[in-house]
């Protein structure tokens, strides 16, 4: 499809153009440029990159977890619907059986590009800084479990989240790292010196910075210290208001230099509205739009979607707008490897959000298909 999108604002990490266009060729961008738009284009307010989430477990009342083909299709078409054109499908600790039944499952929508990996967040994790995950599913990185889990994802495996002060952790981290994921780290109970030894060891994501994981406190700078001033290091934020203040946000794209990335870590509920839930086992109560288990009121992920994420940053974080979509854009890409999107410039893949004048999505391009 050839087609060109113009806008009063084309906005990337590159800066804000005024009054300018995109002209796109099959799945590529070919050509930017400024002032009277050709013939024919469809017009929007603002125009950003698409959206990249590394974190997302579900939307739309539906949820990854489900190994069921039509949540699993449902929850990508939810996020999409709000600009989300690259996204990593997570699950959460279980049993290993489970988990790579769960696996098998997302594969095909992996080799389709419905996503573009899958994310493990446990079951190597910290059982005091567990939050929504079952307890009893939680274990240890045995060299072999890793190597059966990594296996069973067949190089689909995108990103895997583990606590690096578990007896065994640094070798996983390297295990991940050698099956060509991204090891990350969270839902820990580190301290500065653990989590920089994961990083040496070839760590390159933060999991929810600040979330499940010690505080930064001025005489300990713990994981979050560490995390944020490691040039190596992406660090993911979830800016729903709930997971952070908005000024926390703030400090964290801030302090991390443009490495902060904006996450939804979603469950099913976005995109669905209140009720009554699960994420893997455990029942999840959504209220306000709020996530919480049933038995103890943990978070239980968010119900955010990303178009919210960035209108957050800009308007309670007071991001620039070019700053929130690098955020959301640019800097997750980057994290995942893909050189070929995250900025409207020649030679990109044509993901494209056409948004109104309040930042809210009017339509998306993907791969230059309209979603």
């Amino acid at each position: 499809m050839s087609l060109v999108l113009a806008a009063k604002r084309v906005v990337d990490a590159d800066g804000e153009r005024p009054d300018a266009w995109v002209r796109v060729d099959g799945d590529t961008i070919v050509e930017v440029g400024a002032g009277t738009a050709p013939t024919g284009a469809v017009r929007a307010d603002v125009l950003l990159p698409g959206f990249v989430d590394l974190h997302c477990h579900g939307g739309g009342g539906a949820s990854f977890t489900s190994a069921d083909p039509d949540q699993i299709a449902r929850a990508a078409t939810t996020h999409r619907a709000h600009g989300t054109t690259t996204m990593h499908a997570s699950l959460v600790s279980a049993d290993y059986d489970d988990l790579i039944a769960q696996i098998r499952a997302l594969i095909p929508f992996v080799d389709d590009g419905t996503l573009r990996g899958i994310h493990l967040e446990g079951p190597w994790i910290s059982p005091s800084y567990c939050g929504a995950h079952d307890p009893l599913t939680l274990r240890n990185p045995d060299p072999g479990d890793v190597a059966r889990v990594l296996d069973a994802g067949e190089g689909r495996i995108g990103m895997v989240t583990l606590a690096p002060e578990l007896p065994g952790a640094l070798e996983a981290v390297r295990s991940i790292v050698d099956a060509g994921a991204i090891a990350a780290i969270g839902h820990t109970a580190a301290d500065g010196d653990a989590a920089r030894a994961a990083v040496d060891a070839g760590a390159t994501v933060a999991t929810h910075l600040f979330n499940a994981m010690p505080p930064l406190l001025h005489r300990d700078a713990g994981p979050v210290g560490v995390l944020l001033a490691d040039s190596r290091v992406t660090c993911e934020v979830i800016g729903d208001g709930v997971h952070l203040e908005p000024d926390v946000v703030a400090l964290a794209l801030s302090a991390a230099h443009g490495r902060g990335a904006l996450i939804t870590d979603a469950m099913s509920a976005a995109g669905a509205g209140d009720g009554d839930y699960r994420i893997g086992p455990l029942e999840v109560v959504v209220r306000d739009g709020v996530a919480r288990l049933r038995d103890g009121g943990s978070l239980a992920g968010s119900t955010l979607l990303m178009d919210s994420a960035v209108r957050r940053a800009v308007r309670l974080a007071g991001r620039s707008l070019d700053e929130a979509s690098t955020a959301a854009s640019l800097v997750p890409a980057r994290a995942m490897g893909l050189a070929d999107r995250g900025r409207l410039a020649v030679g990109q893949r044509a993901d494209v959000v056409a948004l109104d004048e309040d930042l809210r999505v009017m339509r998306v391009l993907r791969g230059g298909e309209w979603a």
